[in-house]
């Protein structure tokens, strides 16, 4: 077999593998594997827009045949990616409010447990100053080695984990009721905060940090539980900031179903993807880590920040709840059980670990 034949016959076998895991991604199922098809969505894009034009390079009817298998290819990758292309309409205005005590900062990262550049860590959070800091997985040692930097804050909730899910959340806005709850599996916490700001607006924190889709294993009891996470939360507010790595992508089911149960608006949707994984190779990557807002709480900016060490990228944004918009809370007595199924693991009025 002459190589141009032997070339056009391996790029016709990816061509079929990529068509069947495109349409397998479009179904209903909830086998981790196919689930994890929705991950790769974009670098999937690339790379078949590349090999397509390779295709078309061999200049024969059966190297246009599979130039074609690859164009379907991307036609479904582009219908699912399209909200979050930069020429889709725009799901969130970005507000111009001033800073009148109803705007504060927020940043999320996954640390990497593993990781050991705690010194960039450190300096990240030193120079952002965020309001409210969530990072995740966290462990032992990353509290430690970041407790001069959290020690700052006057609020903290901390669950400190070996197993890749640990979670910290520090806040310098008054936390009114702060828990972390392992409602979407074992030894996987997510964080609740009922927040009051200056202007006694008061909303609903989300930290949420899910596993991720697995060959071999079904996604059902994980996605309902993720939909639930921010369907229904501690408070009852009706405004929420929820951020965190979903292990998951903005256009996947699970995560579209986690934002249309709780009715939560993606300042992506129109902007582009904003990809946070892996770090070194975000450009081709994938957002894993998101950012979300309900009913008046408004997004005055938002931003993907560089390498800090981890394989995830940090995740900043501002926003803002005016005055007259929001809850206020004059006198909030939380309520003594959370709707919210799974068990308290750490609660706060004032810092706790």
């Amino acid at each position: 077999m002459s190589l141009k034949k032997t070339g056009t016959f391996a790029l016709g076998v990816l061509a079929v593998v990529f068509l069947l895991a495109s349409l397998a991604s479009l179904t209903d199922s909830n086998a981790g594997l196919i689930r994890m098809f929705d991950l790769v969505r974009q670098p999937m894009l690339y790379v078949s827009v590349a090999l397509a034009a390779l295709a078309l390079l061999l200049r024969s009817r059966a190297g246009f045949a599979v130039a074609a298998v690859f164009a379907v290819v991307v036609a479904i990758q582009l219908v699912r990616l399209y909200p979050y292309l930069p020429f889709a309409p725009e799901r969130v205005a970005l507000s111009d409010d001033d800073d009148n005590g109803s705007c504060f900062t927020a940043l999320s990262l996954n640390v990497k447990q593993a990781n050991t550049q705690y010194d960039r860590v450190a300096a990240l959070i030193e120079r952002e100053d965020p309001d409210l800091l969530l990072l995740m997985e966290t462990n032992g040692r990353w509290m430690d080695a970041l407790e001069p930097q959290l020690s700052k804050y006057p609020e903290r909730v901390s669950m400190p984990l070996e197993n890749r899910y640990g979670m910290a959340f520090a806040s310098r806005i008054p936390v009114i009721k702060g828990r972390m709850i392992t409602n979407t599996s074992a030894n996987t916490p997510t964080l609740y905060a009922t927040l009051r700001l200056p202007n006694d607006s008061a909303f609903e924190f989300v930290g949420l940090h899910p596993r991720p889709p697995l060959p071999g294993e079904s996604t059902e009891k994980r996605d309902a539980n993720i939909a639930r996470a921010g369907a229904i939360t501690p408070g009852g507010l009706a405004d929420v900031l929820v951020m965190g790595d979903f292990n998951d992508v903005p256009w996947s089911s699970t995560t579209t179903r986690f934002r249309n149960d709780g009715d939560y608006r993606d300042p992506r949707a129109g902007r582009g993807t904003y990809p946070t994984f892996p770090a070194s190779m975000a450009f081709i990557g994938w957002p894993l880590d998101q950012i979300m807002v309900k009913n008046a709480l408004r997004v005055q900016s938002f931003a993907v920040l560089e390498d800090v060490g981890a394989d995830h990228l940090p995740v900043k944004g501002r926003f803002c709840l005016r005055d007259g918009e929001g809850e206020v809370l004059e006198s909030f007595e939380p309520a003594p059980d959370s709707p919210v199924e799974g068990s308290e693991s750490a609660t706060t009025g004032g810092t706790t670990g």
